[in-house]
């Protein structure tokens, strides 16, 4: 029996990249697009601003990857850094669970810092969970534990039952309305008047948000096990495998509607098909045809996901280059906002590339 060595251990370049792109269309691209938009209306851009905006209850919208992605590709990751933890014996350092309990409390810290209104300091506006980096945290320390205590069959066995400890109340209790879903029920019980945008769910939903981010370890150890001379057909599997669960998402529409708020279980399908499309793209292009010109710069976000997002979503630089720039406003004239929040998220990018460049980087 021949032996194929596997791709030793090394930083994913096409991991990097495509958190990168997720994190660039979230923290640039999208409000600025936006931005201009708002301004300047010909009519091939209508569809685009559309496509760039949250799907308002059932339907998907490209923006309603975006979310999913950051989660997926949180799970892509964890084979990786997990497996530094497992001692030859098979037997698991137990330090790990240190480091799993302090990445969930500070991921869900920083989720209240960015949309809980913790930094109001005003207890009455306080939302405990209303947040991505909060779901994060969730899926990571389900996904984590899912994959420190079973095995690969074991793993899809508790994904699976995931996906259906969800799906059977949310079908059989309830409609799918926007105040008449199970997970809104739960979160008015649960969190009461500490939730935050009634249109979204959270504590039922971590069900499927742990989904999302075990598909994305499925990925992660698919690619990890993968023999050196078997990287094209590494690729072409997380290819067919992202085709099956796009088809079955959307199969399982017509009974479950894909509701990206709520995070249903044909979206769950969906989005994380998607996921392992694009992964499968970038692994392809970057990891196995080493084409990543023109998109390396992309790491510049992708390798400090969390500080760029917190910084995005935080700190407003607009007042610098208001104080910068002032004198254009009589040039631009309405085009003068679009000018300060291109500046905002330049001014950004700018700050993390000089963090990259002296491999400087956010380690929660």
């Amino acid at each position: 029996m021949s032996h194929h060595p596997s791709v030793p251990f090394r930083r994913l370049e096409s991991l990097d990249i495509l958190r990168g792109l997720d994190l660039f269309l979230l923290v640039f691209a999208q409000p600025v697009i936006v931005a201009l938009g708002s301004v300047w209306q010909p009519e091939w851009l209508t569809p685009v601003i559309r496509q760039l905006d949250h799907e308002i209850w059932e339907g998907f919208r490209c923006w309603d990857l975006v979310m999913p992605l950051f989660l997926f590709m949180t799970g892509a990751a964890l084979p990786f850094s997990l497996s530094k933890f497992r001692r030859s014996d098979g037997s698991i350092d137990r330090s790990v669970y240190v480091r799993i309990t302090r990445r969930f409390l500070l991921l869900f810290l920083l989720g209240m810092i960015v949309q809980g209104n913790l930094l109001q300091f005003q207890p009455d506006s306080i939302r405990i969970y209303t947040n991505t980096l909060q779901a994060i945290a969730t899926g990571y320390l389900v996904s984590a534990l899912i994959i420190l205590h079973s095995q690969w069959r074991g793993q899809i066995a508790a994904t699976a039952t995931l996906l259906l400890i969800y799906s059977i109340p949310m079908t059989l209790c309830g409609d799918w309305s926007m105040t008449g879903n199970f997970a809104f029920k739960v979160d008015e019980i649960i969190l009461g008047r500490f939730r935050g945008d009634l249109s979204y769910t959270w504590i039922w939903s971590s069900l499927t948000f742990s989904v999302t981010v075990m598909l994305g370890s499925f990925a992660g150890r698919i690619i990890k096990e993968s023999p050196r001379d078997r990287m094209t057909a590494t690729a072409v599997r997380l290819f067919m495998i992202g085709a099956a669960l796009v088809a079955a998402g959307w199969l399982w529409s017509f009974h479950t509607p894909v509701i990206k708020r709520i995070w249903t279980g044909s979206m769950t399908l969906l989005s994380g098909g998607y996921c392992f499309l694009l992964m499968a793209i970038f692994y392809w292009v970057i990891d196995v045809r080493k084409c990543s010109r023109g998109l390396s710069w992309l790491k510049i976000y992708g390798m400090n996901s969390i500080l760029a997002y917190m910084l995005g979503e935080v700190v407003s630089f607009r007042s610098i280059a208001t104080s910068l720039t002032f004198g254009l406003e009589p040039l631009l004239g309405e085009f003068y906002e679009v000018w300060l929040t291109f500046a905002n998220f330049l001014i950004l990018f700018l700050l993390l590339r000089y963090l990259y460049n002296r491999r400087i980087f956010l380690k929660i």
